[in-house]
């Protein structure tokens, strides 16, 4: 990067989960830094930015943007300039939803006018870090590394797998994180708690799949604490990652780019140290809370019937994330503390 050209970060789909705490991060870090050369923008797909995001974080821009057609990049490219870091969180990660329309899944899930756009601009100047899925592995081993084969079992794996090779086929610079499942405290602009605002499933007592909605753990406090019984899988595992965790290696590579501007084509895992059940993930709530485990009902993912196939195991090793990075993501015991702290925090 060119030291006195002021640099630009740009997260597109920034009002969701993780692009809120990226948003806050990158704020903070710009502020505390006293980092004026850096600005940051983001987009968002509803016809208004959240307003307690803008009024919280007021040197950070806001773009409305149609992933599906490319409406609203070129406003970007007029009045803020060419990002040098795009960081792609937006997503249709409801495995359902893509199983219905398959053709949205595809339109939004793989970046294609956000790819063309960035390489209009002519040059290597941009690093896209775009998130992926652990749900592009076929779910039939425990600890997939990065390079056992992609075999997605639904829409939403297929998208994404989609995604990954148009990415790496065009782009110069990458960096694709595969995501298991994110947890953590609320947002600025608070996001849904109920898993059922997506709906997968019309068996009330059964969670089949916290992608629907990103506050899965405070929805467990909640329905755990008013001693409703709910069944939860004891044959899916997952590496659930806290969203601080996945802010930091997004960070880890966007401070990277703009320092030296080196190239980068990565492909990594991004999850939590732990391999668990969705049952396991109850019963380390219960724990954290100390309620009763009497509750917590233990049935196999087979008798939910949710309308889409969904892997069984899609653990991940996280080895090559710890080598490359020096980052360490914390236990998932850990986690759960500490969203349930900053739960009670607020």
């Amino acid at each position: 990067m060119e030291g006195d050209e002021r640099k630009r970060v740009l997260v597109v789909g920034g009002s969701g989960y993780l692009g809120q705490h990226l948003l806050a991060a990158l704020g903070s870090a710009s502020a505390s830094a006293g980092d004026g050369d850096v600005d940051v923008a983001f987009t968002h797909h509803r016809d208004a930015a959240p307003r307690q995001l803008l009024d919280a974080l007021p040197g950070i821009r806001a773009f409305r943007v149609d992933l599906r057609s490319g409406e609203g990049l070129e406003a970007i490219s007029a009045s803020f300039g060419q990002p040098h870091v795009i960081v792609n969180c937006a997503a249709i990660s409801v495995p359902r939803a893509c199983e219905t329309d398959p053709a949205a899944a595809m339109a939004t899930n793989v970046p294609s006018s956000l790819v063309n756009w960035s390489l209009s601009f002519g040059n290597d100047k941009s690093l896209l870090i775009h998130l992926s899925t652990d749900q592009v592995y076929e779910g039939v081993k425990s600890f997939y590394k990065e390079e056992d084969e992609m075999l997605p079992v639904n829409m939403y794996g297929k998208s994404k797998v989609a995604a990954e090779k148009f990415i790496t086929e065009k782009c110069s610079n990458y960096a694709i994180l595969r995501s298991s499942i994110i947890y953590g405290p609320q947002t600025i602009s608070p996001v849904d708690k109920s898993p059922y605002s997506g709906n997968i499933t019309n068996c009330p007592k059964a969670v089949s799949n916290y992608k629907v909605h990103a506050l899965w753990m405070q929805w467990m406090d909640d329905v755990l604490s008013q001693g409703q019984e709910v069944n939860f899988f004891n044959d899916e595992y997952r590496c659930p990652v806290y969203v601080k965790d996945m802010v930091d290696v997004i960070l880890s590579f966007t401070k990277s780019w703009l320092s030296d501007g080196k190239k980068v084509q990565v492909l990594l895992n991004i999850g939590g140290p732990d391999r668990v059940s969705r049952l396991q993930m109850a019963e380390s709530v219960a724990n954290v809370r100390g309620y009763s485990h009497s509750t917590i009902k233990s049935v196999p993912a087979s008798s939910v019937n949710r309308g889409v196939a969904s892997p069984p195991d899609i653990s991940m090793d996280i080895t090559k994330l710890t080598q490359m990075l020096g980052i360490q993501p914390i236990t998932f015991h850990d986690g759960v503390r500490a969203t349930l702290d900053a739960e009670a925090s607020t």
